[in-house]
């Protein structure tokens, strides 16, 4: 591996967190809100960011909102923090974006799952192949949610892309994870606990070093309690923070992701942080379930 990397890759081994993307009254991205709750991550600890990530309503954004996210994020970072951008759609798409992300100073891209019906493996490691040598100044992350996907896939990837650097795994499965990094090289990339808190003590146990998380725009301290205690193979410790935020994701994950970003969005604004309001498909609370999403974040004592 070139030092080149290095940087990158100690970024991934941390809590990857997932801004999200506040709009004002007439439904705009409210960018002074923001730039305030990336301020409060940074301040709060946070060093890795991902604009245009998932909690960031990545899909439900224009093209040029997602540039805005983009610029946004990375001018008000500055030198506090590596910028991983989210890139995705069709390959011109999610080039153009990573060459976006290039000129601004990014140091990595995170590549989303194809959301194309029909994806080959091969089809996958074109893809990638795609987007990677586009851009081979920047590491390369890929987001795989694919349980069908191959370990030696990634390694085919990897060997004519040597800026795929790390990965976020996101597959509910820690048996399938641990056997999938072993297939791809344990050593050779960073891996990501790509679905967060609740699944990360399982997949640290298999060999992941980092894990994205939602949560912490709510609460940065308990994301990084939690990331604490499992560099230093404390587990117990680890699953005190793990059953703190169970209920939170509990309804985060509940009718299949439904209000993943929903819930997070109501913690924010029950602090007074930002408005509530998120994007079809996805959609606010109903009142009754507001005040528990209200009592966990006050529980927090932010």
């Amino acid at each position: 591996m070139t030092a080149t990397f290095e940087t990158q890759r100690a970024a991934l081994a941390d809590v990857v967190a997932i801004p999200v993307t506040p709009f004002a009254e007439d439904g705009t991205v409210d960018q002074d809100t923001h730039r305030a709750l990336l301020r409060r991550l940074l301040d709060g600890g946070v060093t890795t960011l991902t604009p245009n990530g998932n909690t960031g309503e990545f899909y439900a954004l224009t093209p040029q909102e997602r540039q805005l996210v983009t610029e946004l994020t990375i001018d008000e970072a500055g030198d506090r923090a590596v910028i991983l951008v989210g890139v995705g759609h069709d390959v011109p798409t999610a080039v153009a974006s990573a060459q976006h992300a290039r000129e601004l100073g990014a140091a990595m891209v995170m590549v989303h799952q194809p959301v194309h019906p029909y994806v080959s493996q091969g089809g996958w490691v074109d893809y990638h192949r795609a987007i990677a040598e586009a851009v081979p100044e920047l590491g390369v992350v890929p987001y795989i949610r694919n349980a069908q996907l191959g370990g030696a896939r990634l390694a085919e990837l990897a060997d004519v892309c040597p800026n795929v650097i790390g990965v976020k795994y996101a597959v509910p499965d820690a048996a399938r994870f641990a056997a999938f990094a072993r297939d791809a090289g344990l050593e050779r990339f960073v891996w990501v606990a790509g679905l967060a808190e609740p699944y990360a003590p399982s997949y640290f146990s298999a060999g992941a070093t980092g894990f994205t998380s939602g949560l912490v725009n709510v609460a940065p301290a308990v994301s990084l309690n939690m990331i604490e205690a499992l560099r230093s193979g404390d587990y117990p410790a680890a699953m005190k923070v793990w059953e703190q935020i169970r209920r939170f994701e509990e309804l985060r994950a509940a009718n299949g992701s439904a209000n993943n970003v929903t819930v997070v969005k109501e913690a924010l604004a029950s602090l007074g942080l930002c408005r509530r309001e998120v994007r079809p498909p996805s959609r606010t609370l109903p009142e009754d379930e507001r005040a528990e999403v209200a009592g966990i974040a006050a529980g927090w004592s932010i």
